[in-house]
């Protein structure tokens, strides 16, 4: 019986020390626990264009358009910048047909200069040149150069945008709808609507740049570059595809191509490598944070150059 006495009397101090140390910790560190309870009681945002993992995903072989690997490719999302590459398959038609060059100069405009950010922030009446147009929308995803551009090409960017969607038909992407040259949201008040596409339709646009466009691979593949910016004054620009140089995440072979980024849409990428003579194609739409976006590209484009290299 003592030593019963003995052992429950032991339990009751280890149980009253790890009370007191809960207390403490609660008392010390209440921060850590707020935010844990929030992120359980938040979770991931899930709306019809912005869903963890994913609202829609595919894998083609690039050379012959197989599909590879497919879920939900066909379901409805908002490109965000990803839109850009419309816009930079635009501008490079252009220079091949020989209506611009490489370096001719797009002049900032009022409309352009008030974009909102991410912008290089040229002043209007100041111009960039092509090869650095191409830069600035590739890399920094600058949606002051993309309205820039639509307005140098098309007259007006409403024009551009009816350019942007008939070529959107003639490459079969049916479920798409472009409303802007850059992926950003409408304006409020605004009668514009949201881009529309689909990761399917996406994974046909980028197939079409690396098959009959492979020279804006020579802009997609910097994991940096400098470029003119107001002024002259030069401007260090970062390559938002984190595959091409974070640490965590870089991928042998990735050369390209765009990620896309709107609050409504999420976090969205159309992603391309090649390994030997084989290329794929993997499309991410609408994931809730960029992490997990690039977690299930980086592992399909990884069993996508597998299942084609057999």
């Amino acid at each position: 019986m003592e030593a019963i006495d003995k052992s429950n009397k032991v339990v009751c101090k280890v149980k009253k020390i790890i009370i007191i140390a809960a207390l403490l910790c609660a008392a010390i560190f209440p921060q850590y626990r707020l935010e844990a309870n929030t992120a359980v009681r938040q979770g991931p945002v899930q709306t019809a264009h912005r869903r963890s993992p994913y609202v829609g995903a595919i894998a083609i072989d690039a050379s012959n358009g197989r599909v590879l690997l497919s879920d939900n490719a066909d379901k409805e999302c908002y490109p965000a910048s990803c839109t850009k590459l419309m816009t930079a398959r635009l501008l490079l038609k252009a220079v091949k047909e020989g209506k611009r060059n490489i370096n001719y100069r797009i002049v900032q405009t009022k409309r352009s200069a008030n974009e909102q950010p991410s912008r290089i922030g040229l002043l209007p009446g100041e111009s960039i040149s092509v090869d650095d147009a191409l830069k600035a929308l590739m890399l920094k995803s600058a949606n002051d150069i993309a309205v820039a551009i639509a307005e140098d090409l098309g007259g007006t960017m409403e024009d551009f945008v009816k350019m942007m969607n008939e070529e959107a038909k003639c490459l079969g992407m049916a479920d798409t709808i472009f409303c802007s040259p850059n992926g950003l949201p409408p304006p409020p008040k605004s009668n514009r609507g949201f881009d529309r596409s689909t990761a399917a339709d996406l994974a046909k646009l980028g197939r079409a740049i690396v098959n009959e466009q492979p020279e804006l691979l020579k802009y997609t593949s910097l994991a940096s570059a400098v470029i003119s910016g107001s002024k002259g004054v030069p401007v260090q620009i970062q390559n938002h595809n984190n595959f091409l140089w974070k640490k965590n995440v870089k991928l042998p072979g990735v050369d390209g191509l765009k990620t896309g980024y709107i609050d409504a849409g999420g976090s969205s990428i159309v992603l391309t490598a090649k390994r030997g003579n084989k290329r794929a194609i993997v499309v991410v739409t609408g994931s809730s944070s960029a992490p997990e976006r690039e977690a299930n590209a980086g592992r399909m484009l990884k069993d996508a150059l597998d299942a084609i290299s057999w």
